[in-house]
Protein backbone atom coordinates (compact mmCIF):
# COMPACT_ATOMS: atom_id res chain seq x y z
CA UNK A 1 0.00 0.00 0.00
CA UNK A 2 2.77 2.44 1.25
CA UNK A 3 4.76 1.19 -2.37
CA UNK A 4 1.68 1.69 -4.17
CA UNK A 5 1.03 5.10 -2.49
CA UNK A 6 4.68 6.56 -3.26
CA UNK A 7 4.55 5.39 -6.81
CA UNK A 8 1.09 7.47 -7.31
CA UNK A 9 3.07 10.99 -5.52
CA UNK A 10 6.27 10.28 -8.35
CA UNK A 11 3.71 10.03 -10.89
CA UNK A 12 1.79 13.56 -9.88
CA UNK A 13 4.86 14.86 -9.60
CA UNK A 14 6.08 13.93 -13.16
CA UNK A 15 2.74 14.65 -14.49
CA UNK A 16 2.94 18.05 -12.69
CA UNK A 17 6.65 18.78 -14.69
CA UNK A 18 5.34 17.35 -17.85
CA UNK A 19 2.47 19.85 -17.86
CA UNK A 20 4.80 23.00 -17.04
CA UNK A 21 7.10 21.89 -19.34
CA UNK A 22 4.16 21.84 -22.19
CA UNK A 23 2.99 25.14 -21.24
CA UNK A 24 6.36 26.85 -21.19
CA UNK A 25 6.80 25.76 -24.52
CA UNK A 26 3.39 26.90 -25.58
CA UNK A 27 3.81 30.20 -23.08
CA UNK A 28 3.02 32.57 -26.91
CA UNK A 29 -0.52 31.01 -26.57
CA UNK A 30 -0.86 29.93 -22.85
CA UNK A 31 -0.09 33.83 -21.63
CA UNK A 32 -2.35 35.77 -23.53
CA UNK A 33 -4.58 33.29 -22.63
CA UNK A 34 -3.70 33.37 -18.57
CA UNK A 35 -4.03 37.04 -18.77
CA UNK A 36 -7.14 37.27 -20.35
CA UNK A 37 -8.45 35.03 -17.98
CA UNK A 38 -7.33 37.19 -15.26
CA UNK A 39 -9.13 40.10 -16.76
CA UNK A 40 -12.25 38.44 -17.01
CA UNK A 41 -12.62 38.38 -13.13
CA UNK A 42 -12.03 42.42 -13.56
CA UNK A 43 -14.26 42.92 -16.59
CA UNK A 44 -16.45 40.12 -15.86
CA UNK A 45 -19.01 41.60 -13.31
CA UNK A 46 -18.86 44.76 -14.92
CA UNK A 47 -20.46 42.98 -18.15
CA UNK A 48 -23.00 41.04 -15.89
CA UNK A 49 -23.92 44.29 -14.32
CA UNK A 50 -24.92 45.44 -17.52
CA UNK A 51 -26.71 42.81 -18.74
CA UNK A 52 -28.44 42.87 -15.59
CA UNK A 53 -29.57 46.29 -17.07
CA UNK A 54 -30.85 44.70 -19.98
CA UNK A 55 -27.99 46.02 -22.19
CA UNK A 56 -27.63 43.32 -25.02
CA UNK A 57 -24.71 41.10 -24.12
CA UNK A 58 -22.68 42.12 -27.17
CA UNK A 59 -23.05 45.88 -26.58
CA UNK A 60 -21.92 45.51 -23.00
CA UNK A 61 -18.69 43.57 -24.31
CA UNK A 62 -18.11 46.29 -26.75
CA UNK A 63 -18.24 48.72 -24.42
CA UNK A 64 -15.66 46.70 -21.76
CA UNK A 65 -13.56 46.31 -24.63
CA UNK A 66 -13.67 49.78 -25.68
CA UNK A 67 -12.68 50.68 -22.09
CA UNK A 68 -9.85 47.83 -21.76
CA UNK A 69 -8.34 49.34 -25.18
CA UNK A 70 -8.31 52.99 -23.74
CA UNK A 71 -6.62 51.77 -20.25
CA UNK A 72 -3.61 50.40 -22.68
CA UNK A 73 -3.98 53.46 -25.21
CA UNK A 74 -3.37 55.79 -22.05
CA UNK A 75 -0.09 53.60 -20.34
CA UNK A 76 1.48 53.41 -23.81
CA UNK A 77 1.21 57.21 -24.27
CA UNK A 78 2.73 57.18 -20.43
CA UNK A 79 5.47 54.76 -20.84
CA UNK A 80 6.28 56.49 -24.45
CA UNK A 81 6.79 59.87 -22.98
CA UNK A 82 8.85 58.35 -20.09
CA UNK A 83 11.17 56.58 -22.19
CA UNK A 84 11.43 59.81 -24.73
CA UNK A 85 12.33 61.97 -21.44
CA UNK A 86 14.78 59.47 -20.50
CA UNK A 87 16.11 58.93 -23.91
CA UNK A 88 16.47 62.54 -24.26
CA UNK A 89 18.95 63.33 -21.51
CA UNK A 90 21.02 60.42 -21.71
CA UNK A 91 23.51 62.13 -23.95
CA UNK A 92 24.20 64.61 -20.48
CA UNK A 93 24.60 61.43 -18.07
CA UNK A 94 26.71 59.73 -20.17
CA UNK A 95 29.19 62.81 -20.55
CA UNK A 96 28.71 62.70 -16.30
CA UNK A 97 29.40 58.64 -16.78
CA UNK A 98 32.70 59.48 -18.50
CA UNK A 99 34.00 62.38 -15.77
CA UNK A 100 32.90 59.55 -13.14
CA UNK A 101 35.37 56.95 -14.88
CA UNK A 102 37.89 59.96 -15.17
CA UNK A 103 38.34 60.45 -11.91
CA UNK A 104 37.78 57.12 -10.77
CA UNK A 105 40.95 55.82 -12.63
CA UNK A 106 42.73 58.78 -12.22
CA UNK A 107 44.85 57.47 -9.41
CA UNK A 108 45.00 54.09 -9.67
CA UNK A 109 48.25 52.52 -10.53
CA UNK A 110 48.04 50.57 -13.44
CA UNK A 111 50.12 49.71 -16.69
CA UNK A 112 49.99 52.60 -19.37
CA UNK A 113 48.23 50.19 -21.88
CA UNK A 114 45.95 48.76 -19.84
CA UNK A 115 44.36 52.54 -18.46
CA UNK A 116 43.25 53.56 -22.32
CA UNK A 117 40.94 56.39 -22.37
CA UNK A 118 37.21 55.40 -22.65
CA UNK A 119 34.68 57.02 -24.60
CA UNK A 120 31.35 56.36 -22.56
CA UNK A 121 29.87 58.07 -25.62
CA UNK A 122 31.12 56.28 -28.25
CA UNK A 123 30.67 53.37 -25.79
CA UNK A 124 27.20 54.04 -24.71
CA UNK A 125 26.05 55.99 -27.31
CA UNK A 126 25.25 52.75 -30.01
CA UNK A 127 23.86 50.96 -27.06
CA UNK A 128 21.36 53.55 -26.56
CA UNK A 129 20.31 53.68 -30.00
CA UNK A 130 20.43 49.86 -29.70
CA UNK A 131 17.78 50.36 -26.73
CA UNK A 132 15.45 52.80 -28.59
CA UNK A 133 14.99 49.92 -31.26
CA UNK A 134 14.80 47.30 -28.76
CA UNK A 135 11.97 49.79 -26.79
CA UNK A 136 10.01 49.65 -30.48
CA UNK A 137 10.16 46.27 -30.98
CA UNK A 138 9.27 45.28 -27.54
CA UNK A 139 5.83 47.83 -28.34
CA UNK A 140 5.22 45.77 -31.47
CA UNK A 141 5.10 42.51 -29.70
CA UNK A 142 3.36 43.83 -26.83
CA UNK A 143 0.55 44.84 -29.41
CA UNK A 144 0.46 41.53 -31.00
CA UNK A 145 -0.27 40.03 -27.99
CA UNK A 146 -2.53 42.65 -26.61
CA UNK A 147 -4.93 41.95 -29.52
CA UNK A 148 -4.54 37.71 -28.26
CA UNK A 149 -5.45 38.63 -24.87
CA UNK A 150 -8.19 40.96 -26.17
CA UNK A 151 -9.63 37.58 -28.84
CA UNK A 152 -9.20 35.61 -25.63
CA UNK A 153 -11.03 38.02 -23.40
CA UNK A 154 -13.57 38.84 -25.81
CA UNK A 155 -14.89 35.04 -25.64
CA UNK A 156 -15.11 34.46 -22.46
CA UNK A 157 -16.72 38.05 -21.58
CA UNK A 158 -19.65 36.27 -23.75
CA UNK A 159 -20.07 33.12 -22.21
CA UNK A 160 -19.61 34.75 -18.73
CA UNK A 161 -23.16 35.22 -18.08
CA UNK A 162 -24.62 32.20 -19.17
CA UNK A 163 -21.95 30.21 -17.18
CA UNK A 164 -24.14 29.56 -14.04
CA UNK A 165 -27.11 28.19 -16.25
CA UNK A 166 -24.60 25.95 -18.10
CA UNK A 167 -23.10 24.04 -14.50
CA UNK A 168 -26.94 24.07 -12.85
CA UNK A 169 -27.54 22.10 -16.80
CA UNK A 170 -24.41 20.12 -16.63
CA UNK A 171 -24.18 18.76 -13.15
CA UNK A 172 -26.17 17.01 -10.09
CA UNK A 173 -28.03 20.02 -7.93
CA UNK A 174 -25.34 18.90 -5.28
CA UNK A 175 -22.21 18.79 -7.31
CA UNK A 176 -23.87 22.03 -9.83
CA UNK A 177 -23.93 24.03 -5.59
CA UNK A 178 -20.93 23.10 -5.21
CA UNK A 179 -18.88 23.98 -8.59
CA UNK A 180 -20.53 27.46 -8.77
CA UNK A 181 -19.07 27.86 -4.78
CA UNK A 182 -15.97 26.88 -6.13
CA UNK A 183 -16.00 29.50 -8.88
CA UNK A 184 -17.63 32.31 -7.04
CA UNK A 185 -14.80 31.62 -4.43
CA UNK A 186 -11.78 31.82 -6.70
CA UNK A 187 -13.68 34.74 -8.18
CA UNK A 188 -13.90 36.74 -4.63
CA UNK A 189 -10.52 35.36 -3.72
CA UNK A 190 -8.49 37.02 -6.72
CA UNK A 191 -10.67 40.25 -7.27
CA UNK A 192 -9.78 40.81 -3.26
CA UNK A 193 -5.86 39.99 -4.25
CA UNK A 194 -6.19 42.20 -7.48
CA UNK A 195 -7.62 45.17 -5.60
CA UNK A 196 -5.35 45.20 -2.26
CA UNK A 197 -2.61 44.65 -5.06
CA UNK A 198 -3.29 47.40 -6.31
CA UNK A 199 -3.52 49.80 -3.85
CA UNK A 200 -0.31 48.64 -2.27
CA UNK A 201 1.13 49.23 -5.43
CA UNK A 202 -0.21 52.48 -5.87
CA UNK A 203 0.63 53.58 -2.58
CA UNK A 204 3.83 52.35 -2.69
CA UNK A 205 4.58 54.45 -6.08
CA UNK A 206 3.05 57.78 -4.47
CA UNK A 207 5.70 57.10 -1.80
CA UNK A 208 7.99 56.47 -3.95
CA UNK A 209 7.78 59.47 -6.36
CA UNK A 210 6.96 62.23 -3.21
CA UNK A 211 10.34 60.81 -1.80
CA UNK A 212 12.68 61.40 -5.35
CA UNK A 213 10.61 64.76 -6.22
CA UNK A 214 11.72 66.01 -2.63
CA UNK A 215 15.19 64.68 -2.83
CA UNK A 216 15.23 66.27 -5.91
CA UNK A 217 16.00 63.15 -7.97
CA UNK A 218 15.53 63.64 -11.68
CA UNK A 219 12.59 61.23 -13.45
CA UNK A 220 10.88 61.05 -10.06
CA UNK A 221 7.14 60.19 -11.49
CA UNK A 222 9.20 57.72 -13.85
CA UNK A 223 10.54 55.60 -10.82
CA UNK A 224 7.27 56.19 -9.00
CA UNK A 225 5.47 54.58 -12.19
CA UNK A 226 8.31 51.74 -12.49
CA UNK A 227 8.01 51.01 -8.76
CA UNK A 228 4.11 50.61 -9.27
CA UNK A 229 4.29 48.16 -11.99
CA UNK A 230 7.35 46.00 -10.26
CA UNK A 231 5.41 46.14 -6.55
CA UNK A 232 2.66 43.13 -8.95
CA UNK A 233 5.75 40.79 -8.96
CA UNK A 234 5.38 39.23 -5.29
CA UNK A 235 9.05 40.35 -2.75
CA UNK A 236 11.84 40.72 -5.66
CA UNK A 237 9.78 43.41 -7.19
CA UNK A 238 9.92 46.49 -4.87
CA UNK A 239 13.88 45.69 -4.49
CA UNK A 240 14.22 45.55 -8.41
CA UNK A 241 12.51 48.54 -8.40
CA UNK A 242 14.79 50.83 -6.16
CA UNK A 243 18.04 49.97 -8.21
CA UNK A 244 17.39 52.53 -11.31
CA UNK A 245 16.87 55.37 -9.07
CA UNK A 246 19.43 54.67 -6.90
CA UNK A 247 22.29 54.33 -9.72
CA UNK A 248 20.64 57.77 -11.39
CA UNK A 249 20.88 59.49 -7.87
CA UNK A 250 24.66 58.21 -7.44
CA UNK A 251 25.73 59.67 -11.97
CA UNK A 252 23.46 63.15 -11.28
CA UNK A 253 24.74 63.93 -8.21
CA UNK A 254 28.63 62.97 -8.32
CA UNK A 255 30.93 63.62 -6.78
CA UNK A 256 28.55 64.41 -3.55
CA UNK A 257 27.72 60.92 -2.40
CA UNK A 258 24.89 62.29 0.69
CA UNK A 259 21.82 62.33 -1.68
CA UNK A 260 22.33 58.83 -3.24
CA UNK A 261 22.64 57.49 0.07
CA UNK A 262 19.49 59.47 1.37
CA UNK A 263 17.59 58.05 -1.83
CA UNK A 264 18.97 54.70 -1.16
CA UNK A 265 17.99 54.31 2.83
CA UNK A 266 14.35 55.90 1.60
CA UNK A 267 13.59 53.98 -1.24
CA UNK A 268 15.03 50.54 0.23
CA UNK A 269 12.75 51.73 3.70
CA UNK A 270 9.39 52.24 1.80
CA UNK A 271 10.19 49.12 -0.45
CA UNK A 272 11.16 46.86 2.49
CA UNK A 273 8.25 48.03 4.85
CA UNK A 274 5.25 48.34 1.69
CA UNK A 275 6.63 45.07 -0.15
CA UNK A 276 8.20 42.76 2.75
CA UNK A 277 6.26 43.54 5.59
CA UNK A 278 2.98 44.69 5.03
CA UNK A 279 2.15 43.57 1.96
CA UNK A 280 2.68 39.65 2.90
CA UNK A 281 0.57 40.33 6.10
CA UNK A 282 -2.42 41.65 4.27
CA UNK A 283 -1.69 39.25 0.95
CA UNK A 284 -1.60 36.47 3.55
CA UNK A 285 -4.89 37.34 5.66
CA UNK A 286 -6.72 38.06 2.17
CA UNK A 287 -5.80 35.20 0.36
CA UNK A 288 -5.05 33.05 3.45
CA UNK A 289 -2.09 31.91 1.45
CA UNK A 290 0.92 30.84 2.88
CA UNK A 291 4.52 33.32 2.28
CA UNK A 292 6.57 29.56 1.51
CA UNK A 293 3.46 29.22 -1.50
CA UNK A 294 3.41 32.65 -2.63
CA UNK A 295 7.25 32.34 -2.81
CA UNK A 296 7.01 28.67 -4.33
CA UNK A 297 4.69 29.97 -6.75
CA UNK A 298 6.77 32.92 -7.74
CA UNK A 299 9.81 30.89 -8.02
CA UNK A 300 8.13 28.52 -10.28
CA UNK A 301 5.90 30.38 -12.59
CA UNK A 302 8.90 32.83 -13.16
CA UNK A 303 10.68 29.61 -14.30
CA UNK A 304 7.76 29.06 -16.52
CA UNK A 305 6.90 32.22 -18.14
CA UNK A 306 9.36 35.14 -17.07
CA UNK A 307 7.99 38.26 -15.56
CA UNK A 308 4.92 37.60 -16.40
CA UNK A 309 4.58 34.57 -14.41
CA UNK A 310 5.57 36.11 -11.86
CA UNK A 311 3.08 38.33 -11.72
CA UNK A 312 0.40 35.65 -12.32
CA UNK A 313 1.91 33.38 -10.08
CA UNK A 314 -0.26 34.83 -6.65
CA UNK A 315 -3.39 34.37 -8.18
CA UNK A 316 -2.87 31.03 -9.64
CA UNK A 317 -1.74 29.63 -6.54
CA UNK A 318 -4.59 31.36 -5.07
CA UNK A 319 -7.44 29.44 -7.60
CA UNK A 320 -5.59 26.02 -7.10
CA UNK A 321 -5.76 26.45 -3.55
CA UNK A 322 -9.58 27.16 -3.92
CA UNK A 323 -10.07 24.15 -6.14
CA UNK A 324 -8.29 21.83 -4.42
CA UNK A 325 -10.61 22.99 -1.10
CA UNK A 326 -13.52 21.73 -2.84
CA UNK A 327 -11.99 18.12 -3.69
CA UNK A 328 -12.02 15.82 -0.39
CA UNK A 329 -8.95 14.20 -1.84
CA UNK A 330 -6.98 17.18 -2.03
CA UNK A 331 -8.58 18.54 0.81
CA UNK A 332 -5.20 18.36 2.67
CA UNK A 333 -2.91 19.72 0.24
CA UNK A 334 -5.14 23.30 0.34
CA UNK A 335 -4.83 23.01 4.07
CA UNK A 336 -0.88 22.92 3.80
CA UNK A 337 -1.23 25.60 1.40
CA UNK A 338 -3.28 28.21 3.64
CA UNK A 339 -1.49 30.24 6.29
CA UNK A 340 -2.64 27.94 9.32
CA UNK A 341 -3.87 30.99 11.27
CA UNK A 342 -7.03 30.01 11.82
CA UNK A 343 -6.06 26.43 13.03
CA UNK A 344 -3.98 28.02 15.38
CA UNK A 345 -6.78 30.03 16.69
CA UNK A 346 -8.91 26.95 16.95
CA UNK A 347 -6.39 25.95 19.25
CA UNK A 348 -5.89 28.73 21.60
CA UNK A 349 -2.71 29.69 20.74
Amino acid sequence: MKRSNLMVGLLSLLAVFAVAAAFKVAQTVVIPLMIAWLLSYICGPVVNYLVHKRVPLGLAVFFVLVLVLFVCYLGGVFLGGRVRDVLSESPRYISQLNAIYQDATANLDLPEDYLADINWTQQLGPKVAAMSVSVAGFMGNFLGKLTLVLIFLVFMLLGKPYFKYKVAAAFPARQAVQFTEMTASISKQIGQYLVVKVAISGTTGVLVWLALTLLQVEFSLTWGALAFFLNFIPSIGSILASIPPILLSIVQYYPSVWTPIFTAIVLLLIQMTMGNVIEPKIMGDSLNLSPVVILLSLIFFGWMWGMTGALLSVPIAAAIKIVCENIDALKPISILMGSGKQFMKDHGA
